[in-house]
């Protein structure tokens, strides 16, 4: 494993989460070869439902887009109605465009980890399939590394008292989701699923990583 630079802190877990541990967070690595949009760097994160996870990463102070897609299977275009199915092996997935100079891919990771549970398998609570798989997909072998090392210190830590289910792969094509499915929290927060399952989410992130949010 390569040398770390890790900063301790508490990881106050949300409801589905095991347990309250303190873990070593590593910083995001030097890095070679990243894939870019001029300044700007690419994390694609499957973590359940990517209502949830878009909702969550657009907060983000650093963060200048995030987009819901379907990334990991075989069908080419697929649609919401193929990957629900189960069968075409997508990931509903966000591609984030984030400042590396504002918020670090070790940051994004610490919040990827912190707002999901990764130790179910193809599960985030009611939402079943393996359409919903925790998965990180990297754009460069730092990606890979950091991702590794932060799985690895959270399993040494226990952090939270099951194994981590969480894949990591390459990243591969990612299809866009379809217009409806973008910004679909801020669009539609008193839908009920958004109301019960996202609108908390997103409180107690505010709760806990206030100075990292956009102004």
């Amino acid at each position: 494993m390569k040398k770390i630079i890790g900063l301790l802190i508490a990881l106050l877990p949300f409801s589905f989460c095991a347990k309250e541990k303190n873990v070593i967070v590593p910083k995001s690595l030097e890095t070679k070869n990243m894939e870019k949009q001029g300044d700007l760097e690419i994390a694609t994160f499957a973590g359940g439902c990517f209502w949830c996870t878009e909702a969550v990463f657009l907060q983000l102070d650093g963060v200048s887009k995030v987009v819901s897609g379907y990334i990991g299977g075989n069908t080419v275009n697929p649609t919401y109605n193929d990957i629900s199915t189960g069968e075409t092996g997508h990931a509903e997935a966000i591609e984030i465009t984030f400042d590396p100079k504002k918020i670090s891919f070790g940051e994004l990771l610490e919040i990827f980890f912190a707002t999901h549970d990764p130790t179910t398998l193809n599960r985030q609570g009611a939402d079943a399939g393996t359409q919903y798989r925790s998965e990180i997909f990297y754009h460069n072998d730092n990606q890979k590394q950091l991702s590794q090392d932060y799985i690895a210190l959270m399993t040494q830590e226990n952090t939270f008292g099951k194994p981590i289910v969480t894949k990591i792969s390459a990243a591969t094509k990612f299809y866009v989701a379809e217009d409806y499915h973008q910004n679909y929290y801020n669009q539609n927060k008193t839908q009920g699923y958004c109301s019960y399952v996202i609108t908390p989410k997103i409180d107690k992130l505010k709760k806990m990583y206030q100075g990292k949010l956009k102004k």
